[in-house]
């Protein structure tokens, strides 16, 4: 048997309890938007173009310069354990020169003179080298610090532009959702859309 399904939106007739043609709606029109609202959502919607690409120029520098940041950060890292190295191998020379010298001066009376004279060479030359190398421990350390000094002090700029990136983007948002809540889905005068178009042509917009 066939089914039949009421419709709730139909008129009941009292007198004879028939169902009528259902009435329909009909569709609210949109708004229509004034010569001056239309100008002002083109305008809006131009501005908020702009600052899009603004706020993407801004994400590309955050973006390169983190970049840099973690290399530095990385390069920093690796000439550290250089200089540790470095210097624990500067810390070990000069121990082994300090027991030399004293062996030299303890049991150097006992040495034949040539022997003795060629000890004593040796050591110079030693004491010498380590002179020079911990002159490149000490500037390899002024250096690093000047390193990270300046490293450091790059940080803020990194976290403003995040924080300009950030507020901006969140500002952006508000007016991107305001403009299609206030120019989005409405109707305009095909005429006011040509007068302004003019309009903007003569004032050098596109």
């Amino acid at each position: 048997m066939a089914q039949t399904t009421v419709n709730p939106n139909a008129k009941v007739d009292p007198k004879n309890n028939k169902v009528s043609k259902p009435v329909v709606e009909k569709a609210k029109p949109k708004p229509q938007l004034t010569r001056d609202q239309l100008r002002s959502c083109m305008d809006r919607s131009d501005a908020n173009n702009v600052e899009a690409d603004k706020i993407k120029g801004l994400q590309d520098k955050y973006k390169a310069d983190s970049a840099a940041l973690k290399q530095e950060k990385a390069d920093m890292q690796k000439q550290e354990e250089a200089n540790a190295a470095q210097l624990a191998a500067a810390k070990e020379e000069r121990t082994a020169i300090e027991k030399f010298g004293a062996d030299l001066t303890a049991n150097g009376s006992k040495l034949p003179k040539d022997e003795l004279e060629a000890k004593k060479k040796e050591y110079q030359t030693r004491a010498a080298a380590f002179d020079a190398t911990a002159k490149q421990v000490s500037e390899a350390n002024n250096a690093m610090n000047a390193r990270r000094e300046a490293f450091n002090a790059r940080i803020p700029a990194l976290e403003a532009l995040f924080k300009e990136m950030d507020d901006r983007t969140e500002e952006h948002s508000d007016k991107i959702n305001a403009w299609k809540t206030e120019c989005s889905n409405k109707t305009f005068e095909e005429a006011d859309e040509i007068a302004i178009k003019k309009e903007r042509a003569a004032a050098g917009k596109q």
